[in-house]
This record gives structure tokens, C-alpha cells and sequence, in this order.
């Protein structure tokens, strides 16, 4: 609609692939309905693994190679996938056990997140988007997912031509700054 601003937060999660929890894998895949193949599967993925090198004539001893998901692991994007339409699934029943509707869309792009509120009034779309970065936040350190709340960006967006200066959007008390826009148009 033409008199809606869209505000949007930004925020990046620290160490994505190496973080994620092999114990908690299997556990999201139980209670997706996969088959227990599957999650016996992912029980032993890359747990207790074992590598060693070869140079010329010389074989190392074997090392523990337990390194979590790397990032280049062909698996990697499914498995961040499991994770974060547990977390946003977790979020939205947050929401609707609370009797809050955040009228916030999300959007995620394996270790950077966005969320999108769309009001007549700053001051609306900020408490939006506050709302919301608190439920995360919280969700994501109890899947041992950390947001680095030093590369947050707020960016707001209108089709005014008056010059609009948004209110300041306050996350001190989630762990977060108080952020100033990054741009408004």
C-alpha cells in the first residue's frame, strides 16, 4: 500500500555451520516424521570422524577430526534448513501462545537473517521488529546459535517525499545497540 513505510532489521549469526548441534539434529528430524533411518543418519554424522595425512612416503597417525558441519559440506544447506524451520516454527507458536500478532515477515539466508514490518507509523514498525528480534534472539542462543548484535542494520524504506527522519530503534535490552537508520527512502 502506498501510505505503508517498510522498516527492515538485518542481522548476521556468528559461526553458523560450525555451531550447529549434532545431539539437536536428530531430535527435529524425530519430530518432522523422518524416517529414523534418516535420523540415525544425521545421529552419527561427522561425530567422532577421524583423518590423517599423507606426504610422500610419510602417513601420520590418525587425528579426531570432529569439526561440525563445514560450510562447503554438500549436506550444509539442508541441515541449516532442519534448523532454522524449527527455530521460525518455534517463533511463530511463541507469538500466537503469547496473543501477539507480529505483523513481521522473515527472510533467511543460511547465516544472515532479515526481518521485514510494514506500518503507517515508525514507531509501530520498530516495536515490530523489536518484538521479534527479542523472540529470536532468545531462540537462536537456545539452539547455540549466537547473532552478532554489532552487525545489526535498520533500513527503512517510504514512498513520501516529505524527509522523514524514523525514530531510533532501541535493542539494548535484548543484548543489542541502539541503532540509527542505515538509509531512508
Amino acid at each position: 500500500m502506498k501510505s505503508l513505510h517498510t522498516s527492515t532489521l538485518a542481522f548476521d549469526i556468528v559461526h553458523f555451520f560450525p555451531f550447529l548441534n549434532h545431539q539437536l539434529l536428530p531430535m527435529i528430524l524425530n519430530k518432522a516424521s523422518f524416517d529414523s533411518k534418516i535420523s540415525q543418519f544425521f545421529s552419527s554424522y561427522l561425530i567422532n570422524r577421524q583423518t590423517q595425512y599423507v606426504w610422500n612416503y610419510f602417513t601420520s597417525p590418525f587425528f579426531r577430526a570432529n569439526v561440525s558441519v563445514g560450510q562447503k559440506s554438500a549436506l550444509s544447506l539442508i541441515l541449516s534448513a532442519f534448523y532454522i524451520a524449527s527455530i521460525f516454527h518455534i517463533f511463530e507458536n511463541r507469538a500466537k501462545n503469547l496473543s501477539i500478532s507480529i505483523p513481521v515477515s522473515f527472510l533467511l539466508f543460511v547465516n544472515n537473517g532479515l526481518f521485514v514490518s510494514q506500518e503507517k507509523i515508525y514507531k509501530k514498525s520498530n516495536a515490530n521488529l523489536f518484538c521479534s528480534y527479542n523472540i529470536i534472539s532468545s531462540l537462536f542462543n537456545q539452539f547455540g546459535l549466537v547473532i552478532e548484535h554489532n552487525k545489526l542494520e535498520v533500513f527503512h524504506f517510504s514512498r513520501s517525499t516529505n524527509n522523514i527522519n524514523p525514530p531510533l530503534l532501541y535493542l539494548s535490552p535484548v543484548g543489542g545497540t541502539i541503532l540509527r537508520s542505515k538509509g531512508t527512502w
